[in-house]
C-alpha cells in the first residue's frame, strides 16, 4: 500500500516533530458459511473399472448430500485424476495398478449440517474427507472496520504519547501505511480414511479479522 501525505495549509508536508506509531484492530466473529472437501478413490487393477466404480460412487455421495438440502450449484469438483501405481521390490518397478481420485468441495451455509454431510458422505461411500473450514462472507466489509479500529488505535497511542511529553498533537495523521491483515479461517483437518466417523462434532468457533496500520502524527512542543 501507498503512504497517504496530508500536506499542511501552505500545501507543503509538515516537517519537524514526528510520533511514529502501530495501530492494531481486531474483531472476533462467528463465521456464517463453511466448506469441506470429500470424496472417493478407488484403487483397482483395471483402469476403467476403476473409473466406473468410482463414477457411481460419486455420484451417490452427491445424492445423498443434496438430501440434506445442498443445492447442485455449492456441490462442485474440486479435484479429478488417474494415477498409476507401483511398487518397488529389489530395486525393480512393478506395476500394482491403478488409483482414481475424485474430490468435491461442499458449501454450506448452514453451519449445522456440517457434521451430517461428513457424517453422510462417508455412510454412502466417501472415504476421504479433508479441510473443513468456516468462514465469513462479507470478510472485506469487516476488515474495513478492523482497519477503522487500527487507525483509532494509532491515534489513541499517538495522543497518550503527546500529552506525556507535554506536546500539542495535530489529530490528523501526516502518513498512514496499512502494514498487514489477516483473516483466519478455522480449519478442521479429518483424516483421509474417514470411515467410521459417526455424528462428527464441528464446532465453528471464533473468527479473527485483524488489520495493522503505521501513521505518522506531527507535534509542537510547549515552551
Amino acid at each position: 500500500m501507498y503512504p497517504y501525505h496530508v500536506p499542511n495549509r501552505n500545501g507543503l508536508h509538515p516537517k519537524g516533530h514526528l510520533i511514529k506509531v502501530i495501530g492494531e484492530g481486531e474483531l472476533s466473529l462467528p463465521p456464517d458459511s463453511a466448506s469441506v472437501n470429500l470424496g472417493v478413490i478407488t484403487e483397482m487393477k483395471d483402469l476403467i473399472p476403476a473409473q466406473q466404480q468410482n463414477s457411481a460412487a460419486v455420484t451417490k455421495v452427491i445424492n445423498a448430500i443434496k438430501t440434506l438440502g445442498i443445492p447442485q450449484n455449492l456441490i462442485q469438483t474440486s479435484d479429478y485424476r488417474m494415477e498409476t501405481e507401483y511398487d518397488y521390490e529389489q530395486g525393480k518397478q512393478l506395476f500394482r495398478g491403478y488409483k482414481v481420485t475424485h474430490l468435491l468441495q461442499v458449501k454450506m451455509e448452514e453451519l449445522s449440517l456440517v457434521g451430517k454431510v461428513v457424517d453422510t458422505a462417508v455412510q454412502n461411500g466417501a472415504n476421504f474427507v479433508s479441510n473443513v473450514q468456516f468462514s465469513l462472507k462479507n470478510k472485506d466489509g469487516y476488515y474495513l472496520q478492523a482497519l477503522a479500529l487500527a487507525l483509532n488505535n494509532a491515534s489513541e497511542k499517538a495522543k497518550t504519547i503527546a500529552t506525556t511529553i507535554h506536546a500539542t498533537l495535530n489529530p490528523t495523521p501526516t502518513s498512514v501505511v496499512e502494514s498487514g491483515s489477516s483473516v483466519q479461517p478455522i480449519h478442521y483437518q479429518a483424516d483421509a480414511l474417514a470411515k467410521g466417523f459417526s455424528s462428527t462434532p464441528m464446532e465453528p468457533g471464533q473468527l479473527k479479522i485483524k488489520a495493522v496500520i503505521s501513521a505518522e502524527f506531527h507535534y509542537q512542543t510547549t515552551v
